[in-house]
């Protein structure tokens, strides 16, 4: 894994480029690629940002406009301590972005909790009106490793302990040593991220000291459980091409996620990526590329 390749942005390059939105009275950090008529909107897991599609943002941007953004309480935007995390107000802020933008048709690629956000967008887009205007219209969907369904997600001890009564405590006591430890450990042993890599996603996760907020961000696990009949249905019942791009390695969700999906989903369409982690777009970028492509017109 080499974040230095000629091809890719560097991180400096990535936060100077950025630019900002409000939502809410608050400033939301995002990319935007500007050219292309068909649109790809990344939608990023936790704890990381939008910095995790910088392996795939060139390549991708020569075919489509792509369209990112750090997620509230993520990366460059703000990280409020006293605000309601959640991912129907996730899901909000990328409607907002969108409309933003003048865009209200995309293509979507997401990980992890961006997966979940997802599932709500999917929610809504299968209830609306076909002569409703105001929604975002999802052409297609590709997920990557992501607790899609609850029941098989197998949450790390750092995820329990911070979604614990003394969850608060853990965050106060999160360090640069235990974060990379922790984001080492979901990535495949034959995929290791260099200690430069770790490195630049502590700075997005710790700038606005945001991990001290890591107890608030990670009640989405409970979210998911409360939800999980909506946000379940919404992926069997759409019309929206579905693809879910799986490393099988990953100990978080990994092929026991991509079994489930095979169970629950019809016609079900799974890219299997041996040897890969939890972060297929920085393992395995080309894989994932090349994946997108073939789903999308």
């Amino acid at each position: 894994m080499n974040s230095n390749d000629d091809s890719n942005l560097s991180f400096k390059q990535w936060q100077q480029t950025g630019r900002y939105f409000n939502y809410r009275g608050h400033c939301i950090f995002y990319q935007d690629s500007l050219i292309g008529d068909n649109v790809i909107l990344l939608i990023h897991g936790f704890p990381t940002a939008s910095w995790d599609w910088h392996k795939i943002w060139k390549p991708l941007s020569k075919h489509y406009r792509l369209i990112t953004l750090d997620m509230i309480g993520f990366g460059y935007s703000d990280k409020p301590v006293d605000y309601p995390y959640s991912i129907f107000d996730q899901a909000d802020l990328y409607q907002a972005f969108t409309s933003h933008l003048s865009i209200n048709s995309v293509h979507v690629v997401a990980h992890d909790y961006g997966d979940t956000v997802t599932q709500e967008l999917i929610a809504r887009f299968n209830q609306q009106a076909k002569s409703d205007n105001t929604m975002l219209n999802l052409q297609s969907v590709c997920l990557l490793n992501g607790g899609l369904f609850p029941e098989v997600h197998k949450a790390r001890l750092i995820q329990k302990l911070l979604n614990s009564p003394v969850g608060f405590m853990v965050s106060k006591l999160l360090t640069q040593e235990k974060f990379e430890r922790s984001m080492s450990a979901v990535f495949s042993p034959s995929h290791q991220p260099s200690p430069l890599e770790l490195s630049e996603l502590w700075q997005l996760a710790s700038h606005q000291q945001g991990h001290r907020l890591s107890h608030r961000l990670i009640r989405y696990i409970d979210e998911r459980k409360i939800n999980r009949g909506r946000w379940v249905e919404a992926l069997q019942t759409t019309s929206i091409p579905l693809r879910f791009i799986n490393g099988n390695d990953d100990p978080i969700s990994g092929i026991d996620m991509a079994n489930r999906y095979q169970e629950l989903i019809p016609a079900p369409d799974i890219i299997h990526l041996a040897k890969i982690g939890h972060y297929p777009q920085l393992e395995a970028p080309d894989a994932v590329i090349n994946a997108i492509l073939e789903l999308l017109p």
